[in-house]
């Protein structure tokens, strides 16, 4: 109580200058406001923008741990400290040393993220006047999830101060941005730093530094080496559970499913976008599978590995799952009629495996899938909304003739 009171003192101490968004954001983020409506309708509800993206965290929360320990995990094995996990409950994964390697790794990306991000966002909002928007709190923790966890931290600084200006300020902030922001800091450092986001190594903790791949020994993640036309060498449950190189947050499609549950039955994620996203990656990874079996396309084609990879085994690998439940669901980029769901995820499932396929120095699409999309999600509603029009006008001239 003596807290709330004296956030609430500062409220109107500082009430009419320019840093009264920031004590408002701090009391809002920790109380529900205490401010009534006055006239009109009102929906009463308990929700609001903060608690929905405290929604969204607690649902990323499991993939953040796991993604601690399976940083120290791949960093054991690599050096053969540890053996292959054989089961979700491996004592071999679930141990200290893996989670305290991982935190240490991860943990700086986490605070590096929401320092810069949030330090944007404050200093927007007393330059416009406006309350402190809380879209970046959720943005500020899909980041170090989406990222490689040898990526440089002054690069991701800078990838966040670019994300945040460029991909939502300029065009108003919160609400207002046409690109998933996450992905655009993603898309910075792909364009930018592209052999930091190529995929090709596994972290190993005071590994020797070479050009382009710090704390990193040789070991291709999955796609890379079925880039390469390499063998798999993880079993289903490997894949499933998470025992697997790749980027913090994006491996265990366990917890990323589960995830994507809670999220519908909270009703902050479309269901949707999900389901026909993965129809539309099942669909593309089938067609790529005939083109093999036709024998279209022979093992000596740089694109034989991905094409020829079961195509459900799509859904398990890279960053696929992980972009359909967490950012192409995004309320402000994503299609807002229910039938441009189904067409906004079916398109970005497709081209997702499309892209992983055709661009085997960098296989993975979703980014690029989910960012044009993003560009074209208006244009689907639009067409989805004139046919409705259409539609009820032919029925009224019907009822009229």
């Amino acid at each position: 109580m003596g807290l709330k009171q004296n956030l609430h003192n500062l409220k109107k101490k500082y009430e009419g200058t320019k840093i009264a968004p920031l004590f408002n954001g701090f009391h809002t983020f920790l109380y529900m406001p205490n401010e009534t409506t006055h006239g009109g309708t009102h929906i009463k509800s308990a929700d609001d923008l903060k608690r929905t993206m405290n929604t969204v965290i607690m649902a990323l929360i499991p993939c953040l741990i796991f993604g601690m320990f399976n940083a120290g995990y791949q960093h054991n094995l690599q050096i053969e400290a540890v053996s292959n996990a054989t089961g979700f409950f491996s004592g071999e994964f679930w141990n200290m040393d893996n989670l305290l390697i991982g935190l240490v790794k991860i943990l700086p990306l986490v605070i590096v993220s929401y320092v810069v991000g949030l330090a944007i966002e404050f200093i927007f909002c007393i330059i416009k006047g406006h309350e402190i928007e809380e879209g970046y709190l959720v943005t500020g923790m899909l980041v170090p999830l989406i990222v490689p966890v040898d990526l440089p931290l002054w690069m991701l600084a800078v990838a966040v101060a670019f994300g945040v200006v460029i991909g939502k300020e300029v065009f108003g902030g919160t609400g207002m941005n046409i690109l998933n922001p996450a992905l655009t800091i993603r898309a910075f450092l792909f364009f930018a730093y592209p052999t930091w986001m190529s995929g090709d190594k596994v972290w190993v903790q005071g590994a020797v530094e070479t050009a382009g791949t710090a704390d990193a020994i040789s070991g291709e993640t999955i796609l890379g080496s079925l880039a390469q036309s390499q063998p798999l060498n993880y079993s289903v449950s490997d894949m499933f559970f998470g025992f697997i190189p790749g980027s913090v947050g994006e491996t265990s499609t366990l917890l990323i499913l589960l995830g994507a549950l809670f999220l519908i039955f909270t009703k902050i994620g479309s269901w949707r976008i999900m389901l026909s996203a993965v129809i539309g990656a099942l669909v593309m990874g089938f067609i790529f599978n005939q083109v093999v079996d036709m024998g279209w396309i022979g093992e000596t084609s740089k694109f034989y590995g991905l094409m020829s990879l079961d195509f459900w085994k799509h859904l398990l690998i890279g960053g696929f799952a992980f972009g359909a439940v967490y950012m192409a669901t995004d309320p402000v980029t994503a299609s807002q009629t229910n039938k441009g769901k189904w067409i906004y995820g079916f398109l970005i499932g497709f081209m997702s495996i499309m892209i992983r396929v055709f661009n085997p120095a960098y296989p993975e699409g979703v980014m690029l899938a989910i960012l044009l999309m993003n560009v074209f999600a208006p244009t689907i509603d639009h067409y989805v909304v004139q046919g409705n029009v259409k539609r009820r006008l032919k029925r009224l001239k019907a009822k009229t003739a």
